[in-house]
């Protein structure tokens, strides 16, 4: 299940990315906000983080003005691996290496199709399972005890 977050400055973005995951037939859950006014971003990134992590195979997309305030949020989750995508490299890489579980991108300044097109490919994306990897994430894993 992919999982949907955004404040007040992520929500129209959001309601773009909607419509093409429901073109896609990929299913989502949308925690939020539904309206332009603004919201306290922490609230919906820790929904969408405790969503996401109930499941291996879940992801969350957050969206915030900067990508930031969210990221940070939704990190505070055990388990959470939030990360932000702002162009190929780094939607491919945190998924293929470091096997994120939440993407978080900025509404302002920032191409609202190249976000979309940064979401379908992270979603696309599967970890490699690398035993380097996988050390690694035991690695983080440990700092959350």
């Amino acid at each position: 299940m992919i999982y949907l977050g955004a404040d007040h400055a992520g929500y129209q973005l959001k309601a773009k990315l909607k419509k093409v995951l429901e073109q896609k037939k990929l299913k989502f859950v949308d925690l939020g906000t539904n309206t332009t006014q603004s919201v306290d971003y922490p609230l919906v990134a820790a929904a969408v983080a405790k969503s996401v992590v109930k499941n291996k195979n879940n992801r969350g997309v957050l969206i915030c003005g900067s990508g930031e305030g969210m990221e940070i949020a939704a990190n505070k989750v055990k388990g959470a691996r939030a990360t932000p995508i702002y162009d190929a490299y780094t939607a491919k890489m945190s998924r293929l290496h470091n096997n994120a579980n939440i993407a978080s991108l900025r509404a302002r300044q920032f191409d609202q199709q190249l976000a979309i097109k940064l979401v379908l490919q992270w979603l696309q994306t599967k970890f490699s399972g690398e035993a380097r990897h996988r050390r690694r994430l035991a690695q983080i894993a440990d700092l959350e005890k």
